[in-house]
């Protein structure tokens, strides 16, 4: 395995190491399967290796069908739950490969980087890419456990969010991590109650980030208009709980029609999180919960500026007829200042423009192990895109803000694996 410096040399280099705010972890197989009660072990998610039948990503939707074992086709790993038949794929773990040899295809877990789903190959490959710290988005439960909203059997559902929150907290970010790996948990987003409870259950053991969908409304739940998710949104404030939101936790990626290539979605993946976050800001959630925070993964930053200042404009000339006049009561760039946070990891542009937005606002990450990862170069390219910022800027950027917002302890770590 490639070496470079690890965390307790690199100091000496003038680049800060990274707190990566948005990492993926590819759940390996008894993350349910010895969690779960026994009599859920059979139905609750589980891998099954079998052959692809047929793949398309087309229009923003993936869609897999599995074949029977015997039948021709690439055998891949499949998590089998309910109806649903979800193979692990090449873009699920793509780093170390050249870009022009990943293709959309399924995959077993011997096929994958290990540090995709072990803690120590993790480590590993972070020391590699001058990272200290990362937080990690699920993969199998999707980006804010759309899986077991989606789920007939509601218990079964539950069970499985808690159970997949105890793996995050107590192995992926337990003591071999030694602080390293920061817990993002899930919520049941079909029952605000429940998901103001689970909140609370994990600030208890100090968990400060929770996923959460960027627009409900595609999942066929409540908008932030409403009021639905107060319990939640308080939960959230009054532990410091940060309410992470990652590209595609719509289950819809942006695109212009259904025989639209991948490329188009990708080139646009920004736009769910621009719709979100005029949203939050035209919500008035800000300023019923003021310690409420909200951040968006992999989002970038550069679309920012205009967004603030669009919004400025209709909050200053519209909002008699706006329907925002009763509960706006500050123009939405002062609230995106005190409440949001914008997560990059190759935007020069938005760099460029950084007043614009403002550096306590902005966070740095590495989208490991996806294709679109900047492993093993972040530094390298952090260091091209940020040569123009004074020293103290790149240091808030690269971790000074990520420790604030997420309860780290000084040196980058969760005080909870810390130990």
């Amino acid at each position: 395995m490639e070496t470079t410096k690890t965390p307790a040399d690199a100091h000496d280099s003038a680049f800060p190491l990274i707190i990566s705010v948005d990492d993926h972890t590819v759940e390996p197989p008894d993350v349910w399967r010895d969690r779960l009660p026994r009599r859920h072990r059979d139905t609750g998610p589980r891998i099954v290796r079998a052959p692809l039948k047929e793949m398309t990503f087309l229009g923003g939707r993936f869609k897999p069908v599995m074949g029977d074992l015997g039948d021709e086709g690439p055998l891949g790993d499949w998590w089998v739950y309910e109806d649903l038949r979800r193979p692990l794929t090449r873009l699920d773990t793509a780093v170390g490969y050249d870009r022009d040899e990943i293709r959309l295809e399924v995959i077993t877990y011997e096929q994958m980087r290990p540090g995709s789903y072990d803690v120590g190959h993790r480590l590993a490959d972070m020391d590699v890419n001058h990272v200290q710290s990362a937080l990690c988005f699920p993969t199998f439960p999707r980006f804010c456990g759309q899986t077991f909203t989606e789920a007939a059997d509601r218990d079964l559902a539950l069970l499985c969010v808690r159970a997949y929150n105890d793996w995050m907290v107590e192995e992926w970010c337990g003591p071999e991590a030694h602080g390293r790996l920061i817990p993002l948990t899930l919520i049941p987003l079909w029952d605000a109650g429940l998901a103001a409870a689970e909140v609370r259950r994990n600030a208890e053991r100090g968990v400060r980030a929770v996923a959460f969908s960027e627009i409900p409304p595609h999942l066929g739940l409540p908008s932030v208009h409403t009021d639905d998710w107060d319990p939640f949104l308080a939960a959230c404030a009054e532990t410091g709980t940060v309410v992470a939101m990652h590209i595609g936790s719509s289950s819809r990626m942006p695109s212009t029609s259904k025989d639209a290539p991948p490329a188009v979605g990708s080139t646009i993946t920004f736009a769910n999180c621009c719709f979100s976050m005029v949203d939050w800001l035209m919500s008035g959630k800000f300023e019923r919960f003021p310690g409420l925070k909200v951040m968006y993964a992999e989002g970038q930053i550069g679309w920012i500026p205009y967004i603030l200042e669009r919004a400025d404009v209709v909050w200053e000339e519209n909002r008699g007829w706006g329907g925002v006049a009763g509960k706006v009561h500050r123009p939405p760039s002062e609230l995106f200042a005190e409440h949001v946070y914008g997560c990059f990891f190759d935007d020069a542009f938005g760099l460029r423009n950084l007043d614009a937005i403002g550096a306590g606002n902005v966070l740095y990450e590495t989208d490991y192990p996806h294709s679109d990862s900047t492993w093993p170069k972040s530094r390298e390219i952090g260091e091209a895109q940020m040569g123009h910022l004074a020293p103290d800027v790149v240091e808030r950027i690269v971790r000074g803000n990520a420790i604030g917002l997420l309860g780290l302890t000084d040196d980058g770590l969760w005080p909870g694996g810390a130990r």
